[in-house]
């Protein structure tokens, strides 16, 4: 049987309890990083644009737009959300599948649950706990190093539509049945692809918000009786043979499901950057700290990566030493490292329209080589990041490091992934009062206690 029936099965059957209480807290660290990097996305381009889009529409007001007041259909406000969350690159990730997780979930489970009327926050954290684990499942099932990253796909949105299905079809209560047409309805929009990476344009900030608003809308249909394939992943056409040539780890999807939640392996970005760069990062600001080096010191710097990282933050290396746009810098090696070293600091402040004309960093980039070394994996995030820089004192300093800051291995406490969501509020379109940040901070602390999640969503509006 298709493994879409047992994802419906585990939508439908699994219940707060079954949760472990790692995933739970998990959910809940995830959460709120989401709502941050929503609020910082809020005031970036394309974001505006869309919104005025979304306002020339009009429609049902249903469900609550972030910093904006304004309520619109549910797939309409869950397009919007997911827009903002995704428009920073600094939304979680799981470092094996390179999957955003949050990007899809959250804005989902908000969305409907305004939609559908009163969700606590236990039967919140089980949709999106849930709807976390099945996207990075199809992304650990589909051997990333021989096929997806290198035909191109961009995993989150291609992958988004069916896990948002799921969500909203546990949220309305479709049942199993439902929830398997739901799949099918979703997966028939199926889309997202990296090329928008290689020209740096704005829609790679606008894949995740189609993946929520089709995956709605399509189990909206399929309540209202609509059918779809129902063998959407394993089928002759399914998912996993259609786009992936039938590559793909049938056990790595459904192991233990309903047991075992990938949550809990979901990384937590500490840098508004792709995640390859976060451990070249990392090396680089243990160099520049420890040895105290200042961008006048240094004459050259080698970085050493994987074929995955050369390929989608490294080359070609004459534009990523010189971005010309904020997705650009977002995708850029040089740039994340030649910021380090300037500014020892890698933060949101580094990533505007001003910042990438920065002069001083500017001139560090230029100095940075990139060796690809297939050694070190094709397309892993937590690859080893070998950074060697050379001063002109004719001194060399080295590091590698594998396990980024905010992976599993090295987790952000709440506390953190709380200074991150009011830092990434400052940035928000329009600022809300601190005692809304600091009420959405202990709600989200809290949410197994939280009567109706709309508590929160008042204090983002």
């Amino acid at each position: 049987m298709d493994a879409a029936y047992s994802f419906a099965k585990n939508f439908v059957r699994t219940d707060y309890e079954d949760i472990p209480q790692d995933a739970a807290e998990a959910t809940k660290k995830l959460t709120l990083d989401f709502l941050g990097v929503a609020l910082a996305g809020s005031s970036k381009p394309g974001v505006q644009e869309l919104l005025e889009l979304i306002a020339e529409w009009g429609g049902n007001e249903e469900s609550t737009i972030f910093c904006s007041g304004r309520k619109v259909p549910a797939p309409h406000a869950a397009q919007m959300n997911s827009t903002m969350g995704h428009a920073l690159d600094y939304d979680d990730t799981h470092d094996t599948a390179i999957i955003h997780s949050t990007v899809i979930a959250v804005p989902t489970c908000l969305a409907v649950a305004e939609h559908r009327g009163k969700l606590s926050g236990r039967e919140f954290i089980t949709a999106a706990t849930l709807g976390i684990d099945m996207i990075c499942r199809i992304g650990l099932a589909s051997k990333l190093d021989t096929r997806s990253i290198k035909l191109g796909w961009h995993l989150t949105s291609l992958y988004g539509y069916m896990t948002t299905a799921g969500i909203a079809g546990r949220i309305l209560g479709l049942g199993e049945d439902g929830i398997v047409n739901a799949f099918g309805i979703a997966y028939h929009q199926n889309a997202g692809n990296g090329q928008c990476v290689l020209d740096g344009a704005l829609t790679k900030r606008m894949g995740p918000g189609f993946a929520t608003r089709g995956g709605i809308v399509a189990a909206l249909m399929a309540e209202k009786g609509i059918t779809g394939a129902k063998n959407s992943l394993e089928g002759k056409y399914g998912l996993f043979n259609l786009y992936h040539d039938g590559n793909y780890d049938a056990k790595a999807l459904t192991a233990d499901l309903g047991k075992h939640f990938e949550g809990i392996n979901v990384s937590i970005k500490p840098y508004p950057c792709c995640r390859f760069i976060h451990s070249f990062i990392d090396s680089t600001l243990a160099i520049v700290k420890e040895h105290n080096i200042s961008a006048k010191d240094v004459a050259e710097i080698m970085l050493t990566c994987g074929e995955g990282a050369y390929n989608v933050v490294g080359s070609p290396i004459e534009v990523k030493r010189k971005p010309q746009t904020l997705v650009d810098a977002q995708f850029s090696l040089p740039w994340g490292v030649a910021t380090a070293i300037v500014k020892r600091k890698v933060t949101m402040e580094h990533f505007t329209e001003a910042a990438i004309h920065s002069a001083d960093i500017l001139e560090v980039s230029s100095k940075i080589e990139l060796e690809p070394d297939s050694s070190l994996g094709h397309t892993s995030l937590t690859a080893p990041a070998i950074v060697k820089i050379v001063t002109k004192s004719g001194e060399t300093y080295s590091e590698q490091a594998e396990h980024p800051l905010g992976s599993p291995q090295r987790p952000l406490t709440f506390d953190q992934c709380a200074e991150k969501f009011k830092d990434c509020a400052s940035y928000a379109v329009k600022k809300l009062p601190d005692k809304n940040l600091d009420g959405v901070v202990e709600l989200v602390r809290q949410l197994e206690k939280v009567e109706d999640v709309r508590e929160i969503i008042e204090l983002l509006g």
